[in-house]
């Protein structure tokens, strides 16, 4: 994660396992995690050269991936990440990553998707849950429920309808997901 924990909230609701919290920056998720006794890692983006040109996205996403294997992750569950992993997560996870995206995929992807629906002139986005890929919300599909778009709506009340949305989309997709044992152990492919 990367933000205020309010997907960690709607997980912890339903009663999901949650063995770590990793976040790429410091933010209020670590610590609504400790809070509940929950396991964090920061991987701070920024001893990898931050947001700039010089960024080392292996690097990173390499001691993503040895942070989760000390907490023996079976299944990663993003939330609001804020960075674009490599190759090394998926050499490690592929299939087993699962990522929710605030726009009806394939339409809008990217960080800023609520803003490009409303400057598109969308009437309808919504939500999507997709298994996470090296192409940027490019995944197979497994869930999304569509969110009207509303005459006045500013990209804060639209994109609070659609959180709404993925609190209770994306903690039912995890639960099919595990119920499905497609979670089969760290490195497995």
């Amino acid at each position: 994660m990367s933000g205020t924990g309010t997907i960690l909230q709607a997980l912890l609701a339903e009663g999901l396992p949650v063995v770590v919290v990793l976040a790429d920056r410091p933010c209020r998720g670590l610590e609504r995690a400790a809070a509940d006794d929950i396991a964090t890692e920061l991987v701070d983006r920024r001893e990898f050269g931050g947001f700039s040109d010089t960024f080392a996205r292996d690097d990173f996403t390499t001691a993503v991936v040895e942070a989760l294997h000390r907490h023996d992750v079976d299944l990663v569950v993003m939330a609001g990440f804020g960075t674009v992993l490599g190759q090394p997560v998926h050499d490690a996870y592929g299939g087993r990553i699962l990522n929710t995206h605030p726009a009806l995929l394939p339409a809008f992807p990217g960080w800023h998707a609520v803003e490009d629906a409303l400057a598109a002139g969308a009437t309808v986005t919504g939500c999507t849950v997709h298994l996470a890929t090296l192409d940027t919300d490019a995944g197979p599909i497994l869930a999304q429920q569509e969110v009207e778009v509303r005459p006045g709506d500013t990209a804060a009340t639209l994109h609070e309808r659609i959180k709404e949305v993925e609190r209770r989309l994306y903690p039912e997709t995890i639960r099919k997901v595990i119920a499905a044992g497609v979670s089969p152990g760290p490195g497995t492919p």
